[in-house]
């Protein structure tokens, strides 16, 4: 065998097991075996006409809920609305139009849920946005930090009071990036400077700190609360980032099915309250290893500035 032969036959014999065991490490996916049906429950996702959002609509409403899909839309929610129908096989299945860049639209929407529905049971903030350019809500905040945490933050604590007899489940996903933000309280809307994934970080840290301390206030009311990471998935949320579009699967990268898992288990796992308050990954509860997570200091910091910036209160 010559030179060039045998380098190549070694490259190979080295590659392959090399790309093996990185497939094998990293596409082990949980997937959810809980199997509560959910008939009577109702439920909110929002960002529910694509990706993770869409495939936890189609299981909850398989498991017999009533599910409103909460989208910003209509024309995509619209379409979205009949492939769930078609894929649950159900028809308690509703789009109502919620804008989380919005104020007003989160107002309204909460309004006329309240108006619509007698209880809710299950609120799933979901929608995101990701490593988007310097953009602003209608409100003045920065798009990532206003959309994922100010705009989930307004929506639950408007809705609170219609999930206290239900004992209802408030769910944030969140993304592991969380561990490389911090909370820049002197320019929390990147007024001063912008870095895309320093917001993105910093909006998927407060997802978690508003968990935590949202149970926190809660105590022990019939409200819990979690926050959890989804992995990584090829969805429309990386349409602002080219090369993550790209990831191979054998770095860990899910569909939107095995994408949604944690956020079903923690909708549908039974006994879950003790685990209040926590972060989620791969269908359990694991640690959040950011400081901030149980400095008290920093969790009522944000929750204040929060209710500050969207003039919208703990309600209970």
């Amino acid at each position: 065998m010559d030179d060039c032969k045998l380098c190549y036959t070694v490259a190979f014999a080295t590659i392959v097991p090399v790309f093996y065991y990185l497939f094998k490490k990293f596409n082990t996916h949980a997937m959810c075996t809980t199997n509560t049906k959910l008939d009577g429950k109702t439920v909110i996702i929002t960002g529910a006409n694509t990706g993770i959002g869409k495939e936890t609509a189609i299981d909850l409403a398989r498991r017999g809920a009533t599910v409103v899909m909460a989208c910003r839309d209509l024309n995509r929610g619209e379409k979205a609305l009949e492939e769930v129908k078609n894929l649950s096989g159900s028809q308690k299945i509703f789009l109502r139009i919620l804008d989380l860049a919005s104020l007003k639209s989160i107002n309204n929407f909460s309004s006329n849920f309240i108006k619509e529905f007698d209880e809710l049971h299950i609120l799933i903030n979901n929608a995101g946005v990701m490593m988007c350019p310097h953009w602003k809500t209608e409100d003045g905040f920065e798009m990532q930090f206003g959309v994922n945490h100010l705009g989930h933050f307004a929506l639950t604590n408007l809705l609170l009071k219609h999930m206290i007899k239900t004992k209802g489940r408030v769910i944030n996903v969140s993304s592991m990036v969380y561990a490389f933000g911090d909370i820049n309280f002197d320019d929390i809307n990147s007024e001063k400077s912008y870095n895309k994934i320093k917001a993105y970080s910093q909006s998927k840290l407060a997802n978690i700190l508003f968990t935590r301390e949202l149970q926190n206030k809660l105590g022990n009311s019939n409200i819990t609360t979690y926050s959890l990471h989804p992995g990584a998935i090829k969805s429309d949320l990386q349409r602002h980032v080219f090369y993550l579009q790209f990831l191979p699967r054998f770095l860990g990268v899910k569909n939107a099915i095995e994408g949604a898992q944690t956020t079903i288990y923690c909708a549908t796992k039974e006994g879950l309250e003790e685990h209040a308050g926590k972060y989620f990954k791969e269908c359990q509860v694991t640690t959040c290893c950011h400081k901030a997570f149980n400095d008290l200091t920093q969790l009522k910091k944000l929750w204040e500035i929060s209710e500050k910036l969207t003039g919208v209160a703990y309600p209970l």
